[in-house]
């Protein structure tokens, strides 16, 4: 009987210490206030639950990562002076992320077709090294067809790495990727879904999309490897996406993205290279800023650079994004810049492919309506593309949403665009697309309401 007295005992003991440790770890992380509310809630009410949950899906933060991935410290790489030119510049910087590169050339694809293209191209013409990572990697034709493309290749002699996030290619079996592995290539998998009890972070997903030849020409962007997002041809009812096509500098710092991203899912490291050099000068080069964020990267650099470009902002912010559920503090800057005047609009899909996250937007996106800024809805198919247009001073585009997951928890990465002539064309695409879109949210009746409020405090994890 005193034993199982004394059982109880340091079972409570210890699960108060571990509900102290949770709860101190909590309030350390920069977190949204909702977030952090909920968590704490879960810890104290029901600890028996809330803990272990928390030890296996609340971090957002690889510190070990952070700290052990000095590939992604990409200054001691850049062969720049990393001399800011630009504000925007000047506070990435702090964080260790090099400041733009000149002499790059940017190229946007603008249709699917025009992304499936640049990749094949990309795959045909590579030397020596294909490295390839991105969030989803399909089991359909197209994804077939790059899964080839890449062993021909690596049958040729070329090195292929591939790299996969495990949850978001959970419906591709290792099985689709034979043809790649007996022809040489290798393959990787992110976080796998499925591991070992607290080896691995289940809700730190790899939602970066990038691939790079020889280190010097690189493509990335939002668009993953599957027929809705790029395809050999015109298909009816395909998404619209973004992907843009890097040769220069630039490219050398996607490069260096991959290297730390396969580093960390394999424990293969890759010889550290000094950048190519790029012999051709550009009259009209782009001027390009890689930015990476995530749990493998100190602070939070992407949502500062965003914050301080719309507080600065003077005349436009143009915002393209699929699921726009922000933090506080990015609502709170959206509301305030159309307050100040500030041409505001957000342009979203009419219906994404997430039904709460359409639930969750509602009430966001009528706070900016509220403040006289402007909600596009695109069309009838899913706009995937995520750009930010602040004035005529900076485009940013990438693979991050805006939403509470990009921003604090997944491995994601952008390209700050500085350059007028890249800027321009930018802006020629928003145009094209806010011509497909109508205005205005509908007025919401009380349930809608309700409901809308009560997705919202789950909004962190949409």
């Amino acid at each position: 009987m005193n034993f199982y007295w004394l059982l109880t005992e340091l079972g409570t003991i210890v699960g108060a210490a571990l509900a102290f440790v949770a709860i101190a770890h909590i309030l350390r992380q920069r977190r949204s206030p909702s977030t952090t509310a909920a968590w704490l809630m879960a810890i104290v009410l029901v600890p028996i639950i809330g803990v272990p949950l928390y030890i296996m899906f609340g971090g957002r933060k690889l510190r070990r990562a952070a700290d052990a991935k000095t590939n992604l410290d990409l200054l001691k790489a850049s062969p720049h002076d990393n001399v800011p030119h630009h504000r925007l510049e000047r506070v990435l910087l702090s964080y260790g992320i090099p400041a733009a590169t000149h002499n790059n050339r940017l190229h946007l694809c603008r249709l699917g077709v025009e992304g499936y293209q640049a990749v094949m191209s990309m795959i045909n013409g590579a030397q020596k090294t294909i490295h390839l990572e991105t969030y989803i990697f399909g089991n359909d034709a197209v994804a077939a067809a790059i899964r080839d493309a890449l062993a021909r290749r690596a049958r040729e002699g070329v090195e292929v790495r591939l790299l996969i996030d495990g949850w978001g290619s959970f419906y591709t079996s290792r099985r689709f990727f034979k043809p790649l592995v007996d022809a040489g290539g290798k393959l990787a998998i992110f976080n796998p879904a499925i591991h070992i009890p607290f080896a691995r972070r289940t809700n730190l997903r790899n939602h970066r999309k990038i691939a790079v030849a020889d280190g010097e020409v690189a493509i990335a962007g939002s668009a993953n490897i599957t027929a809705k997002y790029i395809h050999p041809e015109t298909v009816p009812g395909a998404w619209e996406d973004l992907t843009f096509v890097v040769e220069g500098p630039a490219a050398w710092q996607f490069e260096k993205i991959f290297r730390a991203d396969w580093e960390y899912a394999t424990g293969e490291s890759l010889a550290i290279e000094h950048c190519p050099a790029f012999t051709y000068v550009q009259p009209d080069s782009a001027m390009l800023q890689v930015v990476p964020s995530g749990p493998d990267v100190h602070g939070d650099p992407l949502l500062d650079a965003i914050l301080l470009a719309i507080y600065s902002a003077e005349r436009r912010i143009w915002i393209v994004t699929p699921y726009f559920v922000p933090d506080d503090s990015l609502a709170q800057a959206l509301i305030i810049a159309c307050h100040r005047g500030v041409d505001v609009r957000i342009t979203v899909p009419k219906r994404s492919n997430h039904f709460l996250a359409d639930i969750a937007r509602g009430s966001f996106l009528r706070d900016i309506e509220n403040a006289r800024g402007t909600v596009l809805l695109y069309g009838d198919t899913m706009i995937h593309a995520k750009v930010l247009l602040i004035d005529n001073d900076v485009a940013i585009a990438g693979s991050a949403n805006l939403d509470m997951r990009s921003l604090f928890l997944n491995f994601e990465v952008m390209q700050f665009v500085y350059s007028s002539v890249e800027i321009e064309e930018f802006e020629r695409w928003l145009m094209r697309l806010n011509e497909q879109c109508t205005t205005g949210m509908k007025k919401p009746n009380a349930v809608q309401e309700l409901v809308e409020g009560v997705v919202r405090l789950v909004a962190p994890m949409l």
